[in-house]
């Protein structure tokens, strides 16, 4: 399998990765959209994630948050895609961008039925189950 991910950098391949998060969270899952597009998409660093016949199939996004730390957030891959690596090619790509703007630390609020994943790429659960947008979430660290 040959994938292609990397930062958005303009309009198209961010209306993209928001097609991806509208069909993933906003349509499968019953995410609120203003809960999911939100005040931060202009101040996160957006990665997105090309099948081998050029579709995109997965995104994430980065957050500033706090001093050496960057926010995991909106990791989504199209229902058809899923196992195929490409989670886990999003969640490097996010990590080594945030790594170049000197991050050391990273956070990010799982699903519960994904925690595994994360644990598999270094996460750590720091915190008991709780809800966001109405599912169940934990959060999970990972220093570098």
């Amino acid at each position: 399998m040959s994938t292609h991910t990397f930062e958005i950098t303009n309009e198209e391949q961010m209306n993209q990765a928001l097609d991806i998060r509208r069909t993933v969270f906003i349509d499968e899952q019953n995410v609120p959209e203003d809960l999911e597009i939100d005040e931060y998409e202009s101040v996160c660093t957006h990665v997105l994630a090309l099948d081998d016949q050029g579709r995109p199939v997965a995104t994430g996004r980065i957050l500033p948050y706090g001093e050496g730390t960057g926010k995991m957030q909106r990791i989504a891959v199209l229902k058809e895609a899923r196992t195929g690596g490409y989670g886990r090619k999003v969640m490097a790509a996010l990590e080594e961008i945030g790594k170049a703007k000197g991050y050391t630390h990273f956070v990010l609020e799982a699903q519960t039925h994904a925690e595994e994943f994360y644990k598999k790429l270094g996460y750590t659960t720091t915190s008991e189950p709780f809800y966001e947008a109405g599912i169940l979430h934990v959060r999970m660290e990972k220093s570098v």
